[in-house]
């Protein structure tokens, strides 16, 4: 993911899970909040450590980076997203993972309906 659709310092991170509004699928959660000083989306990506060891935590993130790519030039602009990653991501596909994001997208109504 290029560094300009991240969302990288703690306070945008804090700022987003306390006041933003969350999603939840059994592989992941999408916290969603309106960007205070971009026009473009940001994204964060988090896991735990119910996750995994420092192995799966690390899969579980470069899953969901890679499941959102090819999604970030169909999104609404102006949010800032934080992906956190369940237990369940470390055992699940890369179309597993696509196919979860775009249906919490869409609850979100931050993706059109008829994309997939």
């Amino acid at each position: 993911m290029q560094s300009k659709f991240r969302l990288s310092r703690s306070e945008d991170f804090k700022r987003v899970r306390l006041t933003g509004k969350s999603y939840a699928h059994p592989l992941v959660v999408l916290v969603t909040k309106a960007g205070t000083t971009s026009t473009s989306i940001r994204v964060g990506v988090a896991a735990g450590k119910t996750t995994g060891n420092a192995v799966h935590r690390n899969r579980a993130k470069r899953l969901l980076r890679e499941a959102i790519r090819p999604i970030l030039t169909s999104l609404a602009s102006g949010w800032d997203l934080v992906l956190i990653a369940r237990p369940a991501l470390v055992t699940a596909t890369l179309a597993d993972t696509r196919l979860a994001l775009t249906t919490l997208l869409q609850r979100a109504q931050l993706l059109p309906a008829d994309e997939s």
